[in-house]
């Protein structure tokens, strides 16, 4: 026997520890319990022995629910009363209360049996049930029960013996069986006035057995074997029972108009607050009643190769314009977003729109880089309305020809400014020829001058000239990049070159020598950069050192890999020699150069005033306001920021002249809104896998059958075609696009439009609109109001 007390001292243990505690014993293999409690709750269940053996609880003085889903191979005895709950969802222990039970004893029990040896009270039995394929619960109780008893009851047996219960009027208390629709209720004494759906009825054989086979067992286990003879006058017994659905009469179907306005409540039971217009709304409605209406969301998020593109270029509605025949309308599309379709989005960037692209999860990403490439050439016409505002950009890089684009495409004169020969910034300047044909790159450039940019070259901006700018036009934006190689303090400084200098003077034609064995620090994309020209200027062995894994894009390390170069990491340097360079772990690699490219930063101070309103980050990068603007009328864009790709550096430049437009219209500046990308649940991929998987062609401007177009509608016209009450239509508008809109007067919020659109347009909300119904009093109306 395993005894707790519960009491030590004063202190008395928690449910919680004594639940853990016989927990702990019965997995450890106890099976016999002798609890003294003191009020704690759930003592007995739900338990089970590891080896199957049936445990054992004598418990005294307990709280709420004892047995409370007690399992079978349970016995539980309480000496003397309980509280509430008794065998509350009891599934097959044995609970036996020698004494009287509180409310709700047996409360949706299914299996078992309860036995009470005193009074049960209010609402005893209710909700008790029975599964077919277990055996059906029972419960005896000598004396009576409290009100509403057996409320809801559907399945088991109940013994209501009526013992010691002469004084009451009803052993069932008021309104018993209310709501009951199955199981079986055997009672003994007076019973009271039964709803009209409920039998009482003499005894049959089949009950008598039952009876007699269980009384024996019931009254030993309450300690009241020698009521036996008195209890077994089966005249005195009766046997209550539902209906069957067969043996109901239909019940005509009342006016609920009338019935809710004169037989409930005068006006109505809510007729205080609200003005109920006592029309029956049934199951599915139209129009106001509807739970969820259907929203066309098209457009409203971005898809996820647009999500992921820093520049924010929309490729589904290119794809949409392919996939229309209108190829000139998609390739000019791109144009409206960045001036580097072919040099950047085809050639040079990773295409992260292409690593987040849904079509990916499927078989192959859609060809978006590719099909950027096919903007190359691609004429756009200057805008036919100019405007007389001017706009100077100092920086002639990716982020300062972007913003000029922009500008130039919203019909403003702007001129860019680089203290280099050429116009290009780090395409032009740094990025090895071998990556990018520079044909190409000075078709873009021209296409930009095409549209009036003005490009000034070899212009040294310094404070004077700054103040010169600013006067001149009505705008500036700062966006010269990272200037100047980063390096750390090593040892040794003297014998380091410059990556930035390095890769200029080989774009530029210089031929700068080499060593025959190069180290370069840093094994970022610059530093393949520097690796390649590296090999290009002549060197056999280059070997590029890093602290952490390499940054790199793959098919660059790859190229460097094929080239023979080696990428050692981790490697913390701590000092340069002209014999070549060492880690702080002593190791040594053999170099006669070592060419530093861990990144850039701006030069910013040569030309800014020295103003402490320009906020900084690290003395270096610019800190722009929300509205890019770094002091009045002055606005910063790309690497002068924050050190980016040159997808990153097109987007700011795009954002910044989004900006520098409102600023010079004298509008309020707003920043550009960023969609939200489409949740993956709403888009159907299994659709596009069973038909459009197909092998990935070699045009990309016929890729477009692959394209999920998410978030954008293709006009596949499914949602027109299965929505059953007919409540879509699809308008075209003036535009050449069109629109799909949902009836409310037809349509019934089902959702299968949003069930079966394949790119996520169609959504379900709430239903927005009120019902007019409550009432808006003041204080003394509702109160008059509630005194009728």
């Amino acid at each position: 026997m395993f005894h707790i007390d519960t009491m030590e001292g004063h202190q008395r243990m928690s449910t919680q520890d004594l639940l853990l505690k016989i927990e702990e014993a019965v997995t450890g293999g106890e099976t016999d319990f002798e609890i003294t409690g003191s009020g704690q709750h759930d003592i007995g269940g739900p338990l089970w022995h590891p080896e199957g053996k049936t445990l054992h609880f004598h418990v005294t003085n307990p709280g709420q629910r004892v047995g409370s889903m007690c399992l079978d191979n349970t016995e539980i005895v309480v000496d003397g009363p309980a509280p509430a709950d008794v065998g509350w969802l009891n599934a097959g222990g044995k609970i036996t209360v020698r004494g009287d039970a509180g409310d709700t004893a047996g409360h949706c029990s299914s299996g078992g049996k309860i036995y009470i040896g005193g009074r049960a009270g209010a609402r005893t039995g209710s909700l008790m049930k029975h599964d077919p394929l277990y055996e059906e619960p029972e419960m005896w109780i000598l004396k009576n029960v409290g009100s509403f008893s057996f409320e809801f009851m559907g399945g088991g047996r109940v013994v209501v013996c009526g013992w010691d219960s002469s004084q009451f009027a009803s052993v069932l208390g008021e309104r018993a069986c209310v709501g009951m629709v199955g199981g079986l209720i055997y009672v003994r004494g007076e019973v009271p006035a039964l709803p009209d759906d409920i039998l009482c009825l003499d005894l049959e054989d089949e009950d008598r057995a039952f009876l007699a086979g269980g009384m024996g067992d019931f009254l030993d286990s309450v300690g009241k074997p020698e009521l036996a003879a008195e209890l077994s006058d089966w005249s005195e017994w009766k046997k209550l029972r539902p209906l069957t659905f067969a043996e109901k009469k239909p019940q005509p179907q009342p006016n609920l108009a009338d019935f809710r306005m004169t037989g409930w409540v005068r006006g109505g039971i809510f007729s205080d607050v609200a003005m109920d217009d006592f029309a029956v709304v049934p199951t599915v409605n139209k129009g106001l009643y509807r739970l969820r209406v259907p929203s066309w969301d098209n457009g409203k998020y971005a898809s996820p190769c647009e999500f992921n593109c820093p520049s924010g270029i929309p490729t589904q509605r290119r794809f949409d314009l392919l996939r229309e025949g209108k190829e000139e309308e998609a390739l000019q599309l791109v144009l409206q977003y960045t001036p580097f379709p072919g040099s950047v989005c085809g050639t040079l960037c990773p295409n992260p729109c292409m690593e987040g692209c849904t079509r990916g999860s499927i078989d192959e990403a859609i060809q978006i880089g590719a099909l950027g490439a096919k903007s190359a050439q691609t004429k756009v016409e200057p805008p036919k309305e100019h405007t007389d505002k001017s706009i100077g950009i100092i920086g002639g890089g990716v982020a300062g020809l972007s913003a000029a684009w922009q500008l130039a495409l919203r019909g403003h004169s702007v001129t860019v400014y680089d203290e280099g020969e050429k116009i290009g910034g780090k395409i032009e300047q740094v990025i090895p020829r071998s990556r990018i044909p520079h044909e190409l790159l000075e078709k873009e450039l021209q296409r930009i001058q095409d549209m009036g940019v003005k490009f000034v070259t070899g212009c040294h901006v310094d404070h004077e000239k700054f103040e010169k700018l600013r006067s001149a036009h009505n705008a500036l934006i700062v966006a010269t990049g990272g200037t100047k190689s980063r390096f750390f303090p090593w040892e040794g400084l003297e014998n380091l070159t410059m990556g930035l200098d390095f890769l200029k003077k080989v774009n530029a034609g210089e031929h700068p020598k080499v060593g025959r064995h190069v180290v370069v620090i840093g094994a970022g994309n610059s530093g393949m950069d520097v690796a390649s020209d590296a090999y290009e200027m002549g060197a056999e062995k280059v070997t590029l050192v890093d602290v952490q894994r390499p940054a790199a894009f793959q098919k660059e390390i790859h190229r460097i890999l094929d080239l023979g170069g080696s990428i050692v990491w981790p490697f913390v340097t701590s000092k340069i020699t002209p014999e070549g360079i060492y880690a702080k772990d002593g190791r040594f690699i053999e170099a006669d150069q070592v060419i530093v490219s861990i990144g850039e930063a701006p030069e910013t101070q040569k030309f800014l005033p020295d103003d402490p309103k320009i906020k900084r980050f690290r003395e270096d990068w610019l800190v722009p306001s929300e509205e890019k603007m770094i002091m009045p009328g002055v606005f910063a864009a790309g690497d002068v920021v924050k050190p980016g790709r040159l997808t990153d550096a097109i987007g700011d430049g795009l954002r910044t002249a989004h900006c520098v437009d409102r600023f010079v219209r004298g509008e309020a500046i707003t920043p550009v809104v960023e969609k939200k990308v489409i949740p993956m649940e709403r888009l159907s991929r299994a659709y596009f896998e069973k038909c459009h998987h197909c092998d990935l062609p070699e045009n990309p401007e016929e890729d477009h059958n692959r394209c999920v177009s998410c978030g954008t509608c293709r006009d596949c016209r499914m949602c027109l075609n299965s929505c059953p009450e007919k409540a879509i239509t699809r308008n075209a508008l003036p535009d050449g696009t069109w629109e799909y809109v949902s009836d409310p007067d037809k349509c019934i919020g089902c959702g299968i439009c949003a069930g079966v659109c394949p790119c996520g347009i169609w959504g379900l909300v709430d239903n927005p609109e009120p019902i007019p119904m409550y009432r808006t009093y003041g204080r003394e109306e509702m109160r008059k109001c509630r005194a009728q």
